[in-house]
């Protein structure tokens, strides 16, 4: 049995930056454990595995492998699958019309929209299948330990540390400058003892300053995962702009910014990020970003 791949560079305008996640189009035959040994080898952050969808008014199931487990959502593999579908135009052999993209995932249901320049597909963009919440608060030690800090570099006068999800939970900790961002590590045994990662998916550290045409910049560590630091993390972001919108003291209001990443890690990455805000709750997030095709092939199953 063979199965194809590609390889997609998501949140980047060029190849060898942002964020890589390989995409399997036609995943049917596959078994789970096939699945999480293909996502194990290829040790990206992410592998997707494309599949007909349950009903008939989607576009596709998607499922979506860390190299140690299976997520419920995530942010770049969805625009980088929808990259790839959209330039084949078929699901596992079917038509599908890519201007009405939503896929079926453990999460709910991720709608995408397709982004073209010169009548090109250039990227995607999604909104989160599920509404933002906040789910608890974080002791500020146990975050800064996590990530090799000293307390006073988590800055708590907008928010304390949380865990907030729009369909993946992440803690988010804005930190005090730039300078505590790079200096930011993991350790693994603050993860094991207090980040379980079937309640936290990784911790999402950012601080509001403008670099390279971003607003924040951010770094997300998610170890327990097999993740050590990821280099673009849309569902991490999406939680974080649907965060700060609702922090602002307005009660309706389309919040917009642009979020970098991966700098520290030589692939900047660029995030679009924007929350809809209505009557005091978060009723919308969406990320979106650039695509570059890199890698094509066959796997060969044995």
């Amino acid at each position: 049995m063979k199965a194809s791949f590609q390889t997609v560079d998501v949140f980047t305008d060029r190849q060898f930056g942002g964020n890589p996640v390989a995409v399997i189009p036609d995943a049917r035959g596959l078994s789970d454990a096939q699945m999480q040994a293909i996502a194990n080898e290829f040790n990206l952050a992410e592998t997707t595995f494309v599949l007909p969808p349950a009903d008939s008014a989607n576009s596709a199931r998607v499922r979506i492998f860390t190299p140690r487990a299976e997520m419920p959502f995530a942010g770049h593999p969805n625009i980088g699958t929808a990259f790839v579908l959209a330039h084949q135009d078929r699901v596992c052999g079917v038509p599908f019309d890519r201007g009405n993209m939503i896929f079926e995932e453990i999460a709910g249901l991720v709608r995408m929209a397709i982004d073209t320049v010169d009548g090109l597909v250039a990227g995607a963009s999604l909104a989160a299948p599920q509404q933002f919440r906040i789910i608890r608060d974080f002791d500020v030690a146990i975050i800064a330990q996590a990530c090799s800090l000293e307390p006073s570099d988590i800055e708590v006068r907008r928010h304390p540390p949380c865990l907030a999800s729009c369909g993946a939970p992440f803690v988010i900790a804005e930190v005090r400058d730039r300078a505590a961002l790079r200096r930011a590590q993991q350790r693994m045994d603050v993860f094991l003892s207090h980040l379980p990662r079937d309640e936290v998916t990784g911790i999402h550290l950012y601080v509001e300053e403008a670099e390279e045409g971003a607003d924040f910049q951010s770094r997300m560590f998610a170890p327990l995962h097999g993740v050590f630091e990821d280099p673009a993390t849309g569902s991490a972001n999406v939680a974080l702009i649907g965060l700060l919108a609702h922090l602002r003291p307005e009660s309706s209001l389309r919040l917009k910014a642009a979020i970098g990443q991966g700098v520290d890690l030589g692939r900047p990455s660029l995030l679009r990020a924007v929350a809809e805000k209505v009557d005091g709750a978060v009723t919308g997030t969406f990320i979106g970003g650039g695509c570059k095709p890199v890698m094509s092939g066959w796997i060969d199953l044995q």
